[in-house]
């Protein structure tokens, strides 16, 4: 916009022409912000805050009355306060590169006066508390003026061709070398020291494995003998053992077919046997019976005996004429004839069995009797009248 105008974020605007500004100074202060300016009635100039630097080489003299030459840089900026800026505006503003050189004036003339002060040991070794005295006596003065220093760094100190700094440290130069020799040479005392005990240990190492080495031979022997021994031993042990599972399993295997035959002869024998005595002490006890029943009821129960095998014995005989070839010629009466034969054949059968029932051993006989003959087997032809 026409008009106006904003400062950079390093800058101060000074606004010179219209209404006075701090303490009545001839211009307003404006940062972090824009303002509007009245073309021709106002007038705008900008002021530097940004950080700056300046160098200095001064040639001092000691307390010790030695001239040393000392160079030093100083960081320094216009302050942010209205009053720094109204203050470095009034003295800087047309030209700011002055800023530089007053500074390293103002700090010259310190560091003269401060050095004049100290011994070439205290300068020397006391570095940061020269620089911390000087800016605390160029503080004030540099307030005036509207300028803060940010920091003074000391950068060197020569004596040029007096060699009296170089003389202060050759005592600690020569000590320092003496320590250094003595630290060479106990390095190397302790290096060979090292050495030696490191040849004690490789000789004590080679000795230590000899006699492991040995103690591991001499117990490898021994195992191999104890082996070697033990060999024949043990295969005559397992020989042994073999020899004694094979006499069990043998006997084992003998208990067996005893144990087989057993059941598969002895015991079917005696089982035959057993049935075989029984069956004939039954047969025995059944004759025993037979006998006192025929001693008990005689006669009677003989004969009822027989003539309830009547009708078999007749039967037997019928049975023999059925495949018999034979004519008959008279009829129904021939018929009857041959059922009378027949009859009259059984009777006479009956009559021997009764005969020979009256013997001693009739009993048994009766028992064992053959079969009666069928009529009409080996017998020729059947009479029919």
């Amino acid at each position: 916009m026409f008009g106006y105008r904003v400062p950079a974020p390093d800058e101060a605007m000074l606004i010179s022409g219209g209404r006075r500004g701090l303490k009545g100074a001839p211009f307003r202060v404006v940062t972090g912000h824009g303002k509007f300016v009245l073309p021709v009635f106002r007038k705008v100039r900008f002021l530097t805050l940004a950080m700056r630097e300046a160098e200095v080489v001064e040639k001092c003299v000691t307390r010790q009355g030695i001239v040393l030459t000392v160079r030093a840089v100083i960081a320094f900026k216009v302050g942010n306060d209205d009053e720094s800026i109204v203050n470095a505006g009034q003295r800087f503003l047309s030209e700011q590169e002055q800023m530089s050189v007053l500074t390293g004036r103002i700090f010259s003339g310190h560091l003269r006066a401060i050095i004049g002060s100290m011994t070439v040991e205290e300068i020397v070794t006391e570095r940061q508390k020269l620089a911390t005295e000087v800016l605390e006596t160029s503080k004030t003065e540099m307030g005036k003026i509207g300028l803060i220093v940010d920091s003074l760094q000391i950068q060197s100190i020569d004596d040029g061709d007096t060699g009296y700094i170089e003389a202060m440290s050759a005592p600690h130069k020569a000590a320092i070398q003496r320590q250094a020799k003595i630290a060479e040479a106990q390095a190397t005392q302790a290096s060979v020291e090292a050495q030696q005990e490191a040849a004690r240990n490789q000789a004590e190492f080679e000795r230590q494995t000899a006699i492991v080495q040995a103690e591991y031979k001499a117990e490898v022997d021994r195992a191999q003998a104890k082996s070697a021994q033990a060999g024949p031993l043990a295969q005559a042990h397992a020989q042994r053992e073999v020899l004694a599972a094979q006499t069990e399993l043998a006997e084992r295997a003998a208990e067996l077919r005893q144990q087989e035959l057993v059941a598969e002869v002895v015991k079917p024998a005696e089982a035959e046997a057993e049935r075989i005595k029984l069956v004939a002490l039954a047969e025995a006890e059944r004759m025993k019976i037979q006998a006192e029943a025929a001693a008990s009821h005689g006669r009677v129960a003989l004969d009822q005996l027989l003539i309830d095998q009547l009708p078999q014995i007749v039967k037997e005989a019928a049975a023999g004429l059925s495949q018999a070839n034979v004519n008959v010629l008279n009829g129904a009466d021939g018929l009857g004839e041959v059922a009378a034969g027949l009859v009259s054949q059984g009777l006479t059968i009956l009559d021997t069995v009764k005969q020979n029932l009256g013997k001693p051993d009739a009993a048994g006989d009766a028992m064992s009797a053959p079969a009666p003959r069928r009529a009409g087997q080996d017998d020729g032809p059947v009479p029919l009248s």
